[in-house]
């Protein structure tokens, strides 16, 4: 039987090609402009999901196998075996506010924070001292603070190149953000090979720790 690996849509698709194709595996029947969501690649059966799924996927054994995002993994906080932090699909958690209307965080306010990470804003925010309501949304979380839904945003940038065409800066930064492999334990307690020889050639491709 095939390996069963979930993969995120988007950018982290090429770069994990790329990987894969390095250690002896073809995902080529990935790379083109099919919509199709499942793909038989050799060894390899790959399901293409929305990021946020691919956790919940290997979590109940659809998929062996996974790449999740580190922000996604400390989001979900599943209990999952991540042997491989992948180098892949790097960018940063950051904290942005308005260029034209910054938070004195001493003054009294009700600060109010947009996120797509609600659990790892708290603990940040926890970590910091800091008081605010936050306030979970799914897509524009720049859109937030142009509107007067909040004052900040915690969000993932690569460039930060987004946050200045929306009129935001950067203030602080929660943490680097990077893709790793993510197993099933119980797929893995019940059949090594395979699984543990996909590890060892991924492993041989990354650079020395």
């Amino acid at each position: 039987m095939p390996i069963v690996v979930a993969l995120p849509k988007g950018r982290i698709i090429e770069e994990a090609a790329t990987l894969f194709h390095a250690a002896g595996y073809d995902l080529s029947p990935v790379m083109g402009n099919s919509r199709r969501l499942v793909h038989d690649c050799g060894e390899l059966r790959v399901l293409v999901l929305r990021s946020s799924d691919v956790p919940t996927y290997v979590a109940h054994g659809a998929a062996d196998v996974g790449i999740a995002g580190s922000d996604v993994l400390d989001e979900e906080g599943r209990d999952l075996y991540q042997p491989l932090d992948l180098g892949i699909g790097r960018c940063r958690m950051i904290v942005a506010e308005r260029a034209d209307a910054p938070v004195d965080e001493r003054s009294q306010i009700h600060l109010r924070i947009g996120t797509k990470y609600p659990k790892t804003t708290a603990a940040y925010l926890a970590r910091c001292g800091v008081t605010a309501e936050i306030i979970k949304l799914s897509g524009a979380i720049e859109l937030g603070p142009l509107t007067g839904l909040c004052e900040r945003i915690v969000d993932i940038t690569q460039t930060g190149e987004t946050l200045k065409q929306n009129g935001l800066v950067e203030v602080a930064t929660v943490g680097e953000v990077s893709s790793r492999l993510v197993v099933n334990p119980a797929r893995l307690k019940l059949d090594t090979g395979p699984i543990a020889a996909l590890l060892e050639r991924l492993a041989a491709q990354l650079p020395a720790a």
